[in-house]
């Protein structure tokens, strides 16, 4: 038997997990019809087959009908679940993991124009700033109503087999009794923190009668929401105690912080540029306090911090769900003592942050996950060897060149530059982005041991690729910035990646035009205001930087705002003019009749990339597919069989940013779908 601290078993009341560590409860917004059905199942599995001691699911599912998920996720106040949980649950059981499920009532941290437009509830009339709804004050036959509502999903949960039920309490409307911050109630509901957590004690009374005691119950509550007038660290300690000396629950899921604004949430869940598990000495204070099963997850992105969790105890069960984003097969990789093969999480939080706009949870450099169904995670070898050249070294360049190895290929890879990496190595000279250079790290590792030639400072020409004998060429070249976007004066503005690379010296004013809304308007905004310049960010769109989102743009208003950088919105650059020593910006809108001017001695312009395709084209007319990609073939996981040129000697594919300019994930997945079908 291991000694290896995280895969000791550990006893949780009557259940016997394998190891120590579980995938947390988290929504992927895989649903359909509200319902765990095919895929969510086939991502839920994919966890337990890969080791985890312990998955939960659904962060949360609903118990009432007035509280809409705000994005897709599962209805347990519908009794049809119960069937697809009972399926879901055997399969996790049938891999050797334990399976959980999350419930909630949202309280005021959803929307009254979702679903049925019933009225947002919660313990008084304030507002949630995130989703903007203001609620009505619950009566006492709401909170009976929600009483029930918890109970009779409990129930169902229990029918379907699920090995407990995790209740979702921060932020959510049990927290939002907790608080003294959001209950403005009187009576029995309000006042006294023993009257604030009796909401949440007649919701365990009323779930443990109908579950009975083989049932696991639990709480992911926070115990500090480090706001002024709110559950405070020592409140949060004895709302520990009596939680655990209630007898209605079997352990504590702790989070510090809030989450009712964006800068919350992403302080709660850590993205990358900031610090690794920061909550996990609380969870350990907690822990040592109650001296009851603590379950902690927050940032635990890698191996050691989680041993160490372990190892100290700080907590009895440690939670890696985005980590199990990015690689499902964690726990079986830790087992084989192959801990380098696992693939990192690089705190992207591409995954919450797509859910957060209403999209399903991906993962930014495991393109596998939340698409079990259609793309594998374990790649199969190919029946027959081939060679394949692929020209670019980028994210997709080396996706496909490592899937392509997994298949058996024979692989060789061209690349301009000294070193592989494209946009992600420009990227990563930013502090706060620094862990995406793992994505390239990660792939350059397993085509090592893959026996991939890499040809570097070489620019590839259509005879050189020839020259190779290739049975099929991928063009991975990605593109340059596109700048030349102004009626007049193109030639007097620089790209944001010269300011990100120091190819550019910064100005001393300079006006940063975005239109393209991702990383590199930001980075290159704050290069400058961080080298002394006076900046301003012009987007001509209602909201700048949306391809960033929510959560990664916290980091960035922390920062920028300090530096005093000017956000302008729904304002065009329509042109540039020297002047002297400085340029005159001419600014104008989409919404018409502004013509106004800016002076500045620097302009940067961030509008995406255009392709670097030239090699594809020299070589389109030589290649047995002419370079056609059937969107049947691919869509369906079949090979390209595609030939319109019968003399061609092998298959020409483009992918990533040399087909047009998108994102990491996106070239990731174009890397994976091309290549695991070769």
């Amino acid at each position: 038997m291991s000694n290896d601290p995280l895969l000791q078993p550990y006893q949780l009341k009557h259940l016997k997990l394998r190891n120590r560590i579980i995938v947390t409860s988290h929504e992927p917004a895989y649903p359909e019809d509200g319902m765990p059905k095919e895929r969510y199942l086939a991502y839920t599995v994919e966890r337990a087959k890969g080791g985890v001691a312990l998955t939960m699911t659904a962060g949360s599912a609903a118990v009432s009908r007035d509280s809409p998920p705000v994005f897709n996720n599962l209805l347990a106040y519908k009794d049809e679940i119960v069937p697809w949980i009972r399926k879901m649950t055997d399969a996790v059981h049938d891999e050797g993991a334990a399976i959980m499920i999350q419930l909630t009532h949202l309280g005021r941290r959803t929307r009254w124009d979702k679903a049925d437009w019933l009225p947002v509830v919660a313990p008084s009339h304030h507002r949630e700033a995130s989703h903007r709804a203001f609620p009505k004050k619950i009566e006492d036959w709401d909170i009976e109503r929600i009483i029930k509502d918890f109970a009779d999903a409990a129930e169902r949960m229990k029918a379907g087999g699920v090995d407990g039920v995790e209740l979702e309490a921060y932020g959510h409307l049990i927290d939002q009794f907790t608080s003294p911050l959001t209950n403005e109630l009187d009576g029995p509901y309000g006042g006294s923190l023993e009257n604030r957590m009796r909401f949440c004690f007649d919701v365990f009374k009323a779930m443990r009668q109908r579950v009975g005691d083989d049932f696991i119950l639990g709480v992911r509550y926070t115990a500090d929401e480090r706001l002024s007038g709110g559950t405070g660290k020592a409140e949060g300690i004895e709302i520990s105690m009596r939680l655990k000396e209630s007898g209605l629950i079997d352990y504590l899921n702790v989070i510090r912080g809030h989450i009712d604004t964006d800068a919350g949430l992403t302080d709660v869940i850590p993205i990358q540029g900031m610090a690794n598990a920061p909550h996990l000495d609380f969870a350990g204070e907690i822990r040592a306090s109650t001296n009851f099963p603590v379950f902690h997850a927050a940032k635990i992105p890698d191996v050691a911090t989680a041993r160490h969790a372990i190892a100290t105890g700080k907590v009895d069960m440690v939670g890696m769900t985005r980590a199990h984003l990015a690689d499902p097969h964690l726990v079986r990789k830790i087992i084989e003592k192959r801990e380098d093969d696992i693939r990192p999480c690089v705190g992207a939080n591409y995954c919450l942050d797509r859910i957060y706009q209403g999209g399903a949870a991906y993962c930014i450099h495991n393109a596998a996950t939340g698409r079990e169904l259609t793309m594998p995670h374990i790649v199969k070898k190919a029946k027959v060897r081939k060679k394949v050249v692929i020209v670019g070294a980028g994210p997709a360049g080396l996706e496909a060149a490592r899937v392509a190895g997994e298949r058996g290929h024979e692989i060789v890879v061209f690349e301009a530059a000294g070193h592989p990496g494209g946009q992600i190595r420009l990227t990563a000279q930013s502090d706060r982005r620094r862990e995406m250079i793992s994505i390239i790290d990660w792939r350059m590792s397993q085509c090592e041991k893959l026996g991939v030639t890499f040809n570097f400072n070489t620019w590839a020409e259509a005879d050189q690729v020839r020259a190779e004998y290739p049975d099929v060429v991928i063009i991975a070249t990605g593109g340059i910035p596109h700048t030349e976007v102004l009626s007049k004066g193109n030639e007097l503005v620089v790209a944001a990646w010269d300011i990100i690379s120091g190819d550019v010296k910064p100005g001393t004013n300079v006006l940063v035009f975005d239109d393209a809304g991702d990383h590199a308007g930001l980075q290159a905004a704050e290069f400058l205001a961080r080298a002394g310049a006076k900046v301003e960010i012009m987007t001509p769109d209602r909201s700048f930087a949306p391809e960033v989102m929510a959560m990664n743009l916290v980091p960035y208003m922390r920062s920028l705002q300090k530096l005093d950088v000017t956000f302008t919105v729904t304002y065009r650059l329509e042109s540039a003019e020297k002047r002297g020593n400085q340029i005159v910006a001419h600014v104008g809108s989409d919404y018409g009749g502004v013509n106004k001017q800016r002076m500045v001695d620097q302009i940067v312009v961030n509008h995406g990339t255009i392709p670097l395709d030239d090699i594809y084209f020299m070589l389109k007319p030589l290649a047995r597919n002419l370079g056609e990609i059937s969107h049947d073939q691919l869509l369906s996981g079949k090979p390209q069989s595609v030939t319109r040129n019968p003399e061609g000697k092998f298959q020409l594919f483009r992918i990533g940013d040399a087909v047009a300019a998108r994102n990491t994930h996106a070239a990731i997945y174009e890397g994976l779908r091309i290549a695991k079908d070769i």
